[in-house]
């Protein structure tokens, strides 16, 4: 029995610095690339024999059962790897021909605003499809100098509002209101049909503008545009000075995708997405992953299951808890017990 004991503490040990070797190996090659490493049958065998020789050693050494601490660690590596075992490409197939559950494991997802869809793309002609729809609202890029526009309305008397699309402002005293219609970031127009149409330009170049509807005490609206490079070009009608204020080399600080999901044609749950700030609906995770650089009309979200996710969380829970019991709380407890006696 103590052979055998130190046999199964042998293989345990040979795994863990096995496993520290593919960790640091996973760490350089990229994430593609270690995603497609560690799904690898040899490597699925290795995670399979680790969590045996985890659930054989609370047969062979009893003691990780009766101790609290030892018990959370063991149980907690355990769940981790049944989790990620679970949630991988070869769980997924698991359960597809096994049990009958077809989820997406990963893939993106091209979403335009003002529209829906529920495609999510593993190549550019390859495609599966949600049971619901994702829809964009919005998307923006927030900056750490936000652009704003400035309203003088006479010498000495400012107002400022952010350079944001639906912003409406009033002068006060019954007179203007004003309202930002449309922010350019490379303003251009053309003639159609004998009518002025402006239009943001997606080919390279920049001219930042505002389209700035303006309504006097009657009801009559009229339209003016302000340019970030050029703050003397206005409308002369308006007795109201408008300057847009846009930093020419602005450091971004966030992509927001403003999202809905929509099912059976009803919004059931809406949420603005950022970096690290996903959207989890139906057991998938959209993350902001990319957007249209050159008109910003669309999205682009990584979609991930989360298949196996919630075993992995209370696993490295116990996990930790384990190890902080262990290491400090027992002996806490243990002191405080032998003062009170």
């Amino acid at each position: 029995m103590n052979k055998f004991r130190r046999e199964v503490m042998w293989a345990a040990l040979t795994l863990i610095i096995l496993l520290t070797v593919f960790s640091i190996y996973g760490a350089f090659i990229g994430a593609a690339r270690a995603g497609a490493f560690f799904n690898r049958i040899p490597l699925a065998i290795y995670w399979m024999a680790f969590a045996i020789l985890l659930i054989v050693a609370f047969v062979v050494f009893p003691r990780l059962i009766r101790v609290p601490g030892l018990l959370l660690m063991h149980a907690g590596c355990i769940l981790v790897l049944a989790g990620g075992m679970w949630g991988s490409r070869a769980g997924h197939e698991f359960q597809k021909r096994f049990l009958g559950i077809e989820k997406i494991r990963t893939g993106r997802m091209i979403v335009y605003e003002g529209h829906s869809d529920n495609r999510v793309f593993q190549d550019e002609n390859q495609f599966e499809i949600l049971p619901f729809s994702i829809g964009l609202k919005d998307f923006r890029i927030e900056y750490y100098e936000p652009a704003y526009l400035e309203i003088e309305t006479s010498p000495g008397q400012n107002l400022k509002i952010p350079a944001e699309a639906g912003r409406e402002f009033e002068l006060g005293g019954g007179r203007e209101t004003g309202k930002i219609v449309r922010a350019f970031e490379n303003f251009k127009m053309s003639i159609e049909n004998g009518q002025r149409v402006a239009f943001d330009d997606p080919r390279p170049g920049s001219n930042p503008a505002l389209e700035i509807e303006m309504t006097d005490p009657n009801g009559e609206a009229t339209t003016q545009y302000v340019f970030s490079l050029m703050p003397g070009f206005g409308h002369t009608q308006s007795q109201v000075k408008l300057t847009y204020h846009r930093p020419a080399n602005r450091m971004i600080s966030d992509y927001v995708s403003e999202l809905e999901v929509v099912r059976d044609g009803q919004v059931v749950a809406e949420k603005d997405i950022e970096v690290n700030h996903p959207l989890h609906y139906g057991g998938y995770h959209f993350y902001q992953q990319s957007y249209d650089d050159q008109a910003g009309q669309f999205t682009i979200l990584s979609v991930y299951s989360d298949t196996g996710l919630k075993m992995v969380f209370i696993g490295y829970w116990a996990l930790c808890i384990g190890i902080f019991w262990h290491l400090w709380l027992r002996h806490i407890f243990a002191r405080i017990k032998s003062k009170s006696k």
